[in-house]
């Protein structure tokens, strides 16, 4: 719900750049784009690339202007050293204001001087990061009148910052969306969660919990259902008037269920009393999206309520770091229940491989080490298709070896004989590299995206109902069908590709015609999911 914030009265200073027009020097990624800084939000923000002076961030007034005062909002990657310049043209600069001893924080500056074109000019980094600001306001006077500040649409009070369809994050520069009114595909997306949310989010443990029952997998409450629950109700809000009031069931169902390795994570399997059985230790896919959808939460509705949902996700990645990263590798380990010596030590599910989740993690931690989880993953991604797949691009449900020579496993380490093919695991890899690709504009994601892309577009002659229930690594077909968990990832795939807009339209109608089916939770919940990326709804914490 959005509320209409009436126009101020007319003061010898005036908002000028609020949703004009910017640019910048870089951009760290798809998602921290100059726009972010002119929004009117301290929720979102630009980001410059990284480790790089100088830097400048650019906003357009529209008209020449008298500036007399500039405010800054600096995330914690400030500058000690900048400039605040103006200019008529956008080539010709002068400098209304220098310092050199900046410490972050606001600064709200007061100044003289005139010109269509108003930048800040980085010189030198307070972190070894780059330059990130919340908000870049310029005040004063446009032609000598003060002008009436357009009215803008805001979050109403306790709403969520980043309402679903609201497309405030953008994806990155040549990014593909179906065809069709924006609006149209949204509800799409709204219609389809309203029937996931009816067959899988359920409350039938008492407590105040809300769970995802997921009646396809070996246990009627697995942790990666959670964890799904928790991205897609977070990413829902705006949507859902009961977005936040199921998040916080979930949450609170989460945090009975420890795993009985490492508390601060989720316990992977719980039968239909809710207890958690099998050992009650952990499964990674569930933990990583768990923090996640924690992070999502508190940039939707802070954390100032019943729950201080960065604290936990904090700690959540901080217990993922300790209990599910091998600490040699700095790659995903199965969950908290392997340990050196054992038999799955050096092995690694593709599926695990979030890139973007990685990245959320640096950013909401500080944590250098997840810039090492992100790149090693991203290695073995490039290495794993250049070795294995040059043809296909596919992954294996199983890497093993990783502490050596990582390759697919050679046939049943954890599951069955396909452990090492593309397989039930596997099936969400374009969906889950895709996911960075279009976010980050990464390019090392966008090409391991785009190599599936063009294997399977080939492989079916353009035709999505020719999408098989799993292959080798060198595209032959395991089983015949057609299932959303196979389909479906490939979609994101498509929207790396500029030449792909046919057939990413064909794997969308292949969405929309595909019934929903109440007793495949799994199929359903990534489709789901891939139907939020594709419409341009899926944005990074």
């Amino acid at each position: 719900m959005f509320v209409l914030v009436a126009p101020p009265g007319l003061a010898a200073d005036s908002l000028l750049s609020q949703g004009r027009p910017a640019t910048s020097s870089s951009n760290e990624d798809g998602t921290l784009l100059p726009a972010a800084a002119f929004d009117g939000s301290p929720a979102t923000r630009w980001a410059s690339a990284e480790g790089h002076d100088p830097e400048w961030l650019r906003v357009d007034l529209g008209a020449s202007a008298s500036v007399s005062r500039v405010k800054l909002l600096w995330e914690a990657a400030y500058a000690t050293s900048y400039r605040i310049e103006v200019s008529p043209d956008g080539s010709a600069w002068t400098q209304v204001y220098a310092t050199t001893v900046g410490n972050g924080g606001t600064d709200d500056l007061t100044l003289s001087g005139t010109g269509r074109y108003v930048r800040m000019y980085g010189l030198s980094r307070g972190t070894p990061y780059g330059y990130s600001l919340y908000e870049m306001e310029v005040y004063g006077t446009r032609g000598g009148v003060t002008p009436t500040p357009t009215p803008t649409l805001t979050p109403a009070p306790g709403g969520p910052a980043v309402p679903f369809g609201s497309h405030r994050i953008p994806y990155a520069a040549g990014t593909l969306r179906p065809g069709g009114p924006v609006a149209a595909l949204d509800q799409k997306v709204i219609d389809y969660y309203r029937a996931w949310k009816a067959a899988f989010v359920k409350q039938n443990c008492g407590n105040g919990w809300y769970q995802i029952i997921s009646p396809d997998a070996d246990h009627p409450y697995v942790a990666e259902a959670q964890g799904y629950g928790m991205v897609v109700t977070a990413t829902m809000a705006g949507a859902d008037p009961d977005a936040k009031k199921i998040f916080d069931g979930l949450v609170k169902y989460v945090l009975a269920h420890p795993s009985s390795i490492t508390p601060g994570l989720l316990a992977a399997e719980q039968n239909t009393a809710c207890q958690s059985v099998n050992g009650g230790d952990s499964a990674t896919d569930g933990d990583l999206d768990v923090a996640y959808g924690l992070l999502l939460a508190d940039r939707q509705w802070g954390s100032s309520g019943t729950y201080d949902y960065r604290r936990l996700a904090i700690a959540h990645i901080n217990a993922i770091k300790a209990g599910e990263v091998n600490p040699a590798t700095k790659l995903m380990k199965l969950g908290d229940w392997t340990s050196a010596g054992d038999q799955y030590y050096w092995i690694s599910r593709s599926s695990d491989w979030m890139i973007d989740h990685f990245r959320a993690f640096r950013k909401a931690t500080g944590d250098a080490t997840w810039d090492t989880v992100r790149v090693n993953h991203q290695n073995l991604i490039a290495s794993q298709q250049a070795v294995h797949a040059p043809n296909t691009g596919l992954l294996a449900d199983f890497v093993v070896n990783t502490d050596t020579t990582a390759k697919p496993a050679p046939g049943q380490v954890l599951e069955d004989a396909n452990d090492g093919k593309f397989w039930w695991n596997a099936c969400r890899d374009p969906w889950r590299i895709g996911n960075d690709a279009v976010t980050s504009g990464d390019s090392r994601s966008l090409a391991a995206a785009r190599k599936l892309n063009t294997w399977i577009k080939n492989k079916t002659g353009g035709n999505p109902d020719n999408i098989a229930v799993g292959y080798s690594l060198g595209g032959t077909q395991i089983s015949g069908g057609s299932e959303p968990a196979y389909f479906a990832p490939f979609a994101v795939a498509a929207m790396t590709d500029p030449g792909s807009q046919a057939w990413l339209d064909a794997l969308w109608n292949k969405m929309l015609a595909t019934p929903f089916t109440a007793d495949d939770y799994y199929s359903t919940s990534i489709q789901l999911q891939v139907m939020i990326t594709v419409t341009g709804n899926h944005w990074v914490p």
